[in-house]
């Protein structure tokens, strides 16, 4: 009973000035029946209104002339059991009556004591969302555009949760459960990309590294597909690779090729992507060029349009805008660039000798005392013995080198008979100089070089 008769000094003191409570009907608060009152300057019960106690806190007075207690006022305001409004804090409350949902909720009151509704408030650096009634929302709302904890505030930065069940979102191996990553800017809002034709999802950086999002703002992993401008139909352009983690892969990989691309030979084909996640790719066979060769730890390679690095011997032109091509070989297995003397298996399944510069350009001409022809070997036949190779010249001019069928260049020859009975001379670079003691013309064509079989 001490307590009580405390209790009811205070909020005495609370209501009234100093001095103490006046008996009779002055203007003010004053107690009847129990029941805290305020007068008017005509001795009426002030009624459905505000007023001030001498503490400075409002309170309300409602239909009967009586201060209200742990109600909802208005249903936007809320007094408590001192009949005190609530301003510039939290109340965890029971629904007022125009809610939809029951049980209990926290809101939050502002300075003015009217409660949030509908809208973002930053309180204590944390963004909390309040539904229609004022209710501190949780778990996906705003659209799906946010989402907030047990606690209410809006989570930032990478949250790993499960996608709003409207969204339908398919499962990917990549992930170990139902929920998705997704990123949220440090306002609480989820980061969703705009989408352009037929791109499953759009990259941002994050952090230094490369992410991709759908359509929802759920994180990607494996292959996905962004698109670009001036990505032809058919080629790994456009894609990127992300690892489980999300992040998009950079320097040489090995992956099942994308489910929409066809053309690859192997279940798991190699792949090599930019420090910015692209697949490095080149252009259809036969029509490469030097330029589009990449050099990655000291060796050279060379991407078809499905991204893979090709193998074998190659046709490519000695530069972008050039005309002029020879012959490339690229190691089976290593995929690099090869130079020297090499022994090459053609498309008929047969191997020839080639050889390659130190740049790994096929070779046209003399070298080690044989005669190539953009890398090939230029032998005679075996029922010949010896051939006369022509190669073009200037001003219609030819080089014709007599060769014998091993390759080698016949030099200083007199009269060196093939098994037609033809007679040949050659000077001291193996050029023709007579047949059958006939004076060889620059403008005589012979044999055709026998050119590289790059099919």
């Amino acid at each position: 009973m001490r307590k009580t008769g405390l209790a009811i000094l205070g909020l005495t003191a609370a209501l009234t000035a100093a001095g103490g409570i006046t008996a009779m009907a002055a203007a003010g608060w004053a107690t009847e029946n129990g029941q805290w009152v305020y007068y008017d300057n005509y001795g009426s019960h002030v009624t459905n209104e505000w007023k001030k106690g001498a503490d400075n806190q409002w309170r309300y007075l409602n239909g009967d002339g009586q201060m209200t207690v742990n109600s909802w006022v208005d249903e936007e305001y809320y007094v408590d059991s001192d009949g005190v409004m609530a301003a510039g804090k939290w109340m965890k409350l029971s629904s007022n009556s125009r809610s939809i949902t029951s049980g209990d909720h926290w809101y939050y009151f502002q300075d003015s004591g009217k409660v949030i509704t509908n809208a973002w408030k930053k309180i204590d650096n944390r963004w909390y969302h309040f539904d229609m009634d004022g209710a501190m929302e949780t778990g996906w709302m705003d659209d799906n555009m946010s989402y907030a904890k047990d606690d209410g505030a809006a989570v930032t930065g990478w949250q790993k949760l499960y996608p709003p069940e409207d969204e339908g979102e398919e499962r990917n191996p990549f992930y170990d459960d139902d929920r998705r990553w997704y990123y949220f800017s440090s306002t609480g809002k989820k980061f969703v990309p705009e989408l352009s034709g037929d791109a499953t999802c759009a990259e941002k950086r994050i952090d230094g590294n490369y992410y991709c999002f759908n359509s929802h703002g759920a994180m990607q992993t494996g292959w996905a597909y962004i698109g670009g401008n001036n990505v032809e139909p058919g080629t790994i352009d456009g894609y990127r690779f992300y690892d489980s983690n999300g992040k998009a892969i950079t320097g040489w990989y090995s992956a099942v090729p994308p489910a929409d691309l066809t053309g690859y030979e192997n279940e798991v084909e190699w792949f090599y992507f930019t420090k910015n996640g692209v697949p490095k790719s080149g252009p259809a066979k036969g029509s490469a060029s030097t330029a589009d060769f990449l050099k990655v730890g000291g060796k050279t390679y060379l991407f078809n349009e499905l991204g893979t690095p090709v193998t074998g011997l190659q046709k490519v032109f000695v530069n972008k805008n050039s005309e002029e091509y020879t012959s490339y070989y690229f190691e089976p297995g290593s995929c690099a660039l090869m130079s020297g003397k090499v022994n090459v298996e053609e498309g008929d399944g047969t191997k020839c000798q080639y050889y390659f510069a130190s740049s790994g350009k096929g070779y046209t001409g003399v070298q080690g005392g044989s005669l190539y022809y953009m890398g090939k070997l230029q032998t005679a036949d075996n029922t010949l013995k010896y051939e006369v190779i022509s190669f073009p010249g200037s001003n219609g001019n030819n080089t014709n080198y007599l060769v014998n069928s091993s390759g080698k260049v016949v030099k200083n020859a007199s009269s060196a008979k093939d098994n037609d009975g033809n007679k040949y001379s050659s000077d001291r670079n193996g050029i023709l100089t007579k047949i059958n003691g006939e004076a060889v013309s620059a403008s005589a064509t012979f044999n055709a070089p026998k050119a590289p079989d790059w099919n």
